[in-house]
């Protein structure tokens, strides 16, 4: 071992106390900056988290389509300070679900056709103001519960009690054309008929002196009352077969959880849908129970709108057994019977119920007579692809094959000869 001189010793030991101190002052810079990185990293973390946070919560809460007439109030209207009763139900909707709204706008006079072109094709979510019926649109739509009532109306001055249809007698009745009311009355001739085209026709009338009670549709003449004459007009609910009936929120086929959703809040907003429909006017009483007469019209409460009355279909008592070719040997009676209700829940309102139309060019009971034995390929074509310019949609992502062909089996049961 080699001796180390006093001034080498003294070198190094001073090398190494300026080590140490270089290691202390590093050591105690470490501290503070581990210190610093305790404080800071959870708000860092936070700081890039909220970008990702935020995206997913975009994405977590699509907008809520609502399918929407622009011009038909008391339902639903693009004017933001009248919105209609419709629209402010499912901006309820929407907050409580915690999701904004936007609307596809679709003449709704238009009928079963707005349905398949909006709701079925995808371009909205919900449509409020269905009548939640099997008969309705077969099933490809489906409903919530319902959220109120919507038919026909008495309207009449006020303190004049309508309590049956015997209190009609020996008045002018205004009373809208082609529905229920015309029918319940048709046979009485001891009531006075003024015939009238529309609400606000039987309005008008009954206004100008013409007639003393009007029998319209009752939450259009509830919104006229209520914001065009002055509240001046009693309007009294009417009870019966085809004068009343639930309204429910319509959903396309395969939408049952955002259906489900809505049917859990809607409990909660019957408080609000109560002071939204009286907002508009419509007829909250108790109905006033009226007996039935032939029922020729079936009519869908949302789509009657305040420019014409909305005739979707009408019931036939053509049966099966008038038809002149038999169906197919593989089609089964159940088979049929599926067709035949989804082709009236779905397809009557173009080509009509029972396939009975009589513009030829939509007359499917000249399948046979138009195309021979390339009638069976030509429906699948059409069905399958749709005729978009036509305006016939194509229904392969509405009905499965199955379904699809019991609409053709049907069909085949009820071609005639030209």
């Amino acid at each position: 071992m080699i001796p180390m001189s006093h001034d080498n010793q003294a070198g190094c030991e001073l090398k190494l106390f300026a080590t140490f101190q270089v290691q202390g002052g590093c050591q105690r810079m470490c501290r503070r900056v581990g210190s610093l990185a305790r404080i800071l990293a959870p708000l860092l973390a936070v700081m890039l988290a909220a970008p990702a946070l935020r995206a997913g919560a975009d994405e977590a809460l699509p907008p809520l389509r609502l399918c929407a007439d622009p011009t038909n109030l008391p339902f639903s209207s693009d004017d933001p300070s009248t919105p209609g009763v419709y629209l402010e139900i499912g901006q309820a909707l929407a907050k409580a679900l915690g999701r904004p709204v936007s609307y596809d706008w679709y003449k709704s006079y238009f009928g079963k056709r707005t349905v398949r072109m909006t709701l079925l094709g995808k371009h909205c979510d919900a449509m409020i103001g269905l009548p939640p019926s099997e008969d309705f649109m077969g099933p490809s739509v489906i409903f919530s519960q319902p959220i109120t009532r919507e038919g026909y109306a008495l309207v009449t001055a006020k303190g004049r009690r309508i309590a049956s249809i015997d209190d009609l007698r020996r008045l002018r009745v205004a009373v809208q054309y082609q529905t229920t009311p015309q029918n319940l009355l048709a046979m009485r001739d001891d009531i006075d008929k003024v015939t009238v085209l529309s609400p606000e026709e039987g309005m008008k009338a009954l206004d100008d002196g013409k007639a003393e009670v009007a029998f319209i549709w009752g939450p259009v003449a509830g919104w006229l009352n209520k914001s065009l004459y002055g509240d001046h007009y009693a309007v009294q609910t009417t009870d019966g077969e085809g004068l009343l009936w639930p309204v429910a929120i319509g959903f396309a086929k395969g939408s049952t959880g955002l259906r489900d959703q809505v049917d859990a809040q809607l409990p909660a907003l019957a408080a609000v849908i109560g002071d939204i429909t009286a907002k508009y006017g419509l007829p909250a009483d108790a109905p006033i129970k009226l007996g039935a007469g032939p029922q020729p019209l079936v009519r869908h409460a949302a789509l009657d709108t305040s420019e014409r009355p909305v005739v979707l279909a009408q019931l036939s008592t053509t049966t099966e057994a008038n038809a002149v070719n038999p169906a197919p040997a593989a089609a089964k009676p159940e088979a049929i019977n599926d067709g035949h209700e989804i082709f009236n829940g779905t397809c009557a309102h173009c080509h009509g119920p029972d396939a009975i139309q009589s513009e030829r060019r939509i007359n499917l009971r000249l399948l046979q007579h138009r195309y021979g034995d390339d009638m069976r390929e030509m429906f699948w074509k059409t069905v399958h692809e749709g005729r978009p310019a036509k305006g016939m949609p194509s229904w392969k992502d509405v009905f499965d094959d199955g379904q699809l062909e019991s609409v053709y089996a049907y069909l085949a049961t009820v071609q005639t000869p030209d």
